[in-house]
């Protein structure tokens, strides 16, 4: 749905970067490993199930080895469209393939500290107001839960961070910290209790969800039943894949992305055999190692931004809605490292353009959020939005006869067609543009500050669509039974 309180993204670029060939080898060796090697699993209700459906099946090694066949079918069961609604449906994302939207990034364990500057936990609090600045800004269509609400026990945190956005956004959240079937069946009550009923949050499911594989090829026992859970509801989830090169998937970027592209395909084979035709998005997160400590490569380059567009390309390919990540920087502050690799990240993934482009907001490799960085990620955003959708070229846009009014050596400022056309032109709002003088006398500004101001306006100021009081009501009382039944903390 067109409008203008979220700003989408032009999906008719494409530059690939797998040619057919490259698509059908990744393709066909992806099967092989899934016939070959299989995936594993803890969960014995899908080891049944999948021996019931005639796949190879290892109960006693809890190996599930697939026929190519089965994945093919499997594939063909996903829809191709369908919309991630919005507790404001105005803001409701339809994923056909037309536009894209950007999202936040998540979960990370830490937040910097807007008065102290310095790194510490996340709670509930930041939480939702991460999620109420997200509200605010154009540039983002949906949320995940950016910061972990470590003030609340681990069992039913999930919960509470679901609850935290439900109150902060009327855009469509991303549910990615709900693992397990207890939370999923408690979040999935608590957005019945918003939608109305669950007819209704079927046929417009304000959250969506995605579960992870564990590279290489296997998937946890628990995520399998939250999966299932949130397909049941009707709400979309994703097959997500996030393998370290070297580490957790071969060394070489062919086979980081074949990995990723089989782990997702298993996601999907798994969740179309519980769930026939849920709706379904593949999501790949592949990166490289950081050879010299074995962690995630923080100075991430061009291999993670070619792998991610790869993995996007071969999504396109299966005729799948799809994820990628962008900006998600490796450095400790808002930087020129910063800059570099989100807009790196940003504008390759444009140039082979995903539905849902991710990340605004993180630090450290999303292991730390920043309310600073999200203003500020935004920006960068807005100006490959701008680059991908280009500039027609039209009589009207080449004015001759003001330029033949002009004449040499006149200027165009007093003109019509100026007056009529300037706020075609870009502003920005976080880069700086004051002259040196102004610069020097106002003591040397960077952008962080005008960041930093926005935040704190939006914080004191934006009031998001409120929830009628009977479903607050609601919401707290499945809060407070779950809560009652949650299993004891380990």
């Amino acid at each position: 749905m067109a409008t203008d309180r979220i700003k989408t993204f032009n999906r008719d670029v494409r530059f690939a970067v797998l040619d057919k060939a490259d698509e059908d080898l990744i393709h066909d060796r992806s099967l092989e490993v899934l016939q070959r090697a299989g995936v594993s699993t803890t969960n014995d209700d899908l080891l049944t199930l999948m021996a019931e459906h005639g796949q190879d099946v290892d109960m006693q090694a809890k190996r599930i080895r697939f026929d190519p066949g089965f994945i093919e079918d499997a594939l063909a069961m996903v829809p191709r469209t369908f919309t991630m609604g919005a507790r404001d449906p105005e803001l409701d994302m339809v994923l056909d393939g037309e536009r894209g939207y950007l999202g936040t990034d998540g979960c990370p364990a830490d937040v910097i500290d807007l008065d102290t500057k310095k790194r510490r936990r996340g709670t509930k609090q930041d939480l939702a107001d991460l999620t109420r600045i997200a509200d605010a800004l154009p540039q983002v269509a949906f949320t995940w839960q950016q910061v972990s609400a470590n003030d609340i026990p681990v069992p039913v945190r999930p919960m509470h961070e679901t609850h935290a956005q439900l109150l902060n956004t009327s855009k469509h959240i991303q549910q990615m910290t709900a693992i397990d079937g207890f939370n999923a069946r408690g979040i999935v009550e608590m957005v019945t209790a918003i939608a109305g009923s669950s007819e209704q949050l079927r046929a417009h499911p304000i959250l969506s969800n995605f579960q992870c594989s564990i590279s290489p090829l296997h998937w946890d026992g628990p995520p399998i039943d939250a999966m299932r859970i949130f397909a049941e509801a009707g709400i979309p989830v994703g097959m997500c894949s996030m393998p370290l090169a070297a580490a957790s998937a071969p060394v070489t970027i062919a086979g980081t992305i074949t990995i990723v592209n089989a782990e997702i395909l298993s996601g999907i084979a798994i969740l179309e055999t519980m769930i026939p035709g849920a709706a379904a998005f593949y999501v790949g997160y592949p990166t490289t190692i950081d050879l010299s400590s074995g962690m995630m490569n923080p100075a991430w380059g061009h291999e993670e931004t070619w792998a991610q567009m790869a993995n996007t390309q071969m999504g396109r390919r299966y005729g799948l809605r799809t994820t990628a990540t962008c900006m998600a920087t490796g450095s400790k502050s808002s930087d020129w490292q910063a800059g570099v690799q989100s807009t790196l990240m940003t504008l390759g993934n444009m140039l082979m353009p995903p539905d849902m482009l991710t990340g605004i907001g993180s630090l450290d490799g999303d292991n730390v959020y920043s309310h600073i960085e999200m203003v500020l990620d935004a920006e960068i955003y807005d100006i490959a939005c701008g680059w991908v959708e280009g500039f027609k070229v039209r009589d009207e846009d080449i004015p001759v006869d003001t330029i033949v009014a002009v004449g040499p050596t006149g200027h165009f400022l007093d003109q019509e067609h100026t007056l009529t056309n300037m706020r075609e032109i870009w502003r920005e709002s976080m880069m700086d543009r004051r002259s040196w003088d102004a610069w020097e006398a106002d003591d040397r500004p960077d952008p962080t500050v005008a960041a930093e101001a926005k935040v704190r306006t939006i914080l004191a100021e934006h009031e998001p669509d409120p929830i009628a009081p009977d479903v607050l009501a609601e919401l707290d009382g499945i809060l407070a039974a779950y809560e009652a039944d949650a299993p004891e903390e380990e």
